[in-house]
């Protein structure tokens, strides 16, 4: 595709969107009107819009596609499962093998509790610590993404900074109360953590952090002194994997960092592209919810219609099927590593200060030359330049959410990467 290909269907449907849906759009982001998409369909790497344009993919539905689109193990499973049922609420041996598949996987698993959605898994995530401990506070890390919940809303993209641990609420309408049990500390200043907890430890009920937060790599020691912390004051640890669970490695970040939380959040990838998530770690905690519990303390309720329904759970066992073969993290890591390198590269030939940052099939560029190890640092970065980047990605054919992280899959051939670093190339001449 090149920026001359009429996008007159795309631009149509784009003016509907805007009478019909609350915002414009479905979530909380849209593309710029200049360069309308409107998807109709995916394969494997591959997304068209409603106007035929094919586009190489590297959204990949925010996360989830890590197999790529219509991927045919999950395509017959879920077939086959809507002719014998959809939804049930009740337990099915649907959910029963997808739950004992990733209790065996996740280090931190004992035990697990299904949701449908990322924001309710850490939502409930956070009631559970804090119903485990009796405590009010929570830690959540500067910059960090756990959903769409009033807790979680805190600090995410702050357009203005304030000392920590005062976060500030990224939406209207959120109770004080709910503002002031958080805390906010800083990705990888471990002392910084380990000042808050010390004033606040015996009031804290969970650290909660993205053990990649974005696109940030945990520097060596940060999540294992969390760890720490968490144990010295008695607070839960939490890890939000729904966007590195089964994706860094088989166990997820735990896995691959090699520290164990109290509790994780599950997603995304785990699911195949359904919306699914979950709630894994300590059975102590997890047991929390049992029913037997209801009307005596303690007692956490944790529930929902389409929890473990049995279309998600076979979407879900078929992705793990394919997720444990030979090599599958291997060819990940190589992927993301080549493109990783290739856009640094790019960013040397043009002279354009870039830095492609991330871990596994997880990027993001940035515009700077500083270190890049917490939220504050990306602010130091040209934010305008990373939009107007992303922006002429899209023209030449390649789907991105502009600004934000690059998700690779499975799906992704080395000519796709090639096709990227080729339209990186003319986005960034573009730029200068």
């Amino acid at each position: 595709m090149t920026s001359t290909t009429t996008a007159s269907r795309s631009r149509a449907y784009q003016e509907r969107a805007a009478k019909v849906f609350g915002g414009g759009t479905l979530s909380i982001w849209t593309l710029p009107d200049d360069v309308p998409v409107i998807l109709t369909r995916g394969q494997g790497a591959q997304v068209w819009d409603v106007d035929g344009r094919e586009f190489v993919d590297y959204h990949m539905g925010s996360g989830p596609m890590l197999l790529g689109h219509c991927h045919p193990g999950i395509v017959a499973a879920v077939q086959e499962q809507l002719a014998r049922g959809s939804q049930f609420h009740m337990i099915s041996e649907q959910a029963v093998e997808f739950a004992e598949r990733v209790v065996d996987a996740v280090p931190c698993a004992e035990a697990i509790k299904f949701t449908s959605s990322g924001t309710e898994a850490t939502f409930y995530a956070l009631r559970l610590a804090r119903v485990a401990t009796g405590r009010r506070l929570v830690l959540k890390f500067e910059g960090a993404l756990h959903g769409s919940h009033d807790y979680a809303v805190q600090s995410t993209a702050p357009p203005t900074l304030s000392p920590y641990p005062r976060g500030i609420p990224d939406s209207d309408g959120i109770p004080t109360g709910a503002s002031e049990s958080v805390l906010i500390a800083e990705f990888n200043d471990l002392a910084g953590a380990r000042d808050i907890v010390e004033r606040h430890g015996k009031d804290l009920a969970a650290i909660i952090v993205e053990p990649l937060q974005r696109a940030l790599v945990p520097q060596p020691g940060f999540l294992a002194g969390l760890r720490t912390l968490a144990d010295t004051c008695g607070a839960l640890l939490v890890f939000d994997e729904i966007v590195t669970g089964f994706r860094l490695a088989w166990g997820g970040a735990q896995e691959r960092y090699d520290v164990t939380p109290d509790l994780c959040t599950l997603g995304k990838a785990f699911a195949g592209g359904f919306p699914v998530a979950a709630i894994c770690g300590r059975r102590d905690v997890l047991d929390l919810t049992h029913a037997s519990r209801r009307g005596q303390a303690p007692y956490a309720w944790v529930g929902g219609t389409f929890n473990g329904n049995p279309i998600g759970a076979t979407a879900g066992l078929a992705a793990l099927e394919a997720l444990a073969a030979d090599g599958v993290y291997d060819r990940l890591h190589q992927l993301g590593n080549t493109l990783r390198a290739g856009l640094n590269a790019l960013g040397e030939e043009t002279g354009l200060p870039m830095q492609a940052i991330g871990d596994g099939p997880v990027s993001q560029v940035f515009f700077g030359t500083g270190p890049l190890q917490s939220y504050r640092d990306t602010l130091a970065t040209d934010q305008t330049r990373r939009m107007q980047f992303g922006n002429e990605l899209l023209r030449r054919g390649i789907l991105v959410n502009p600004g934000e992280k690059l998700y690779l899959s499975l799906a992704h051939s080395d000519a796709d990467l090639d096709q990227f670093l080729s339209a990186a190339r003319g986005a960034l001449q573009a730029l200068h």
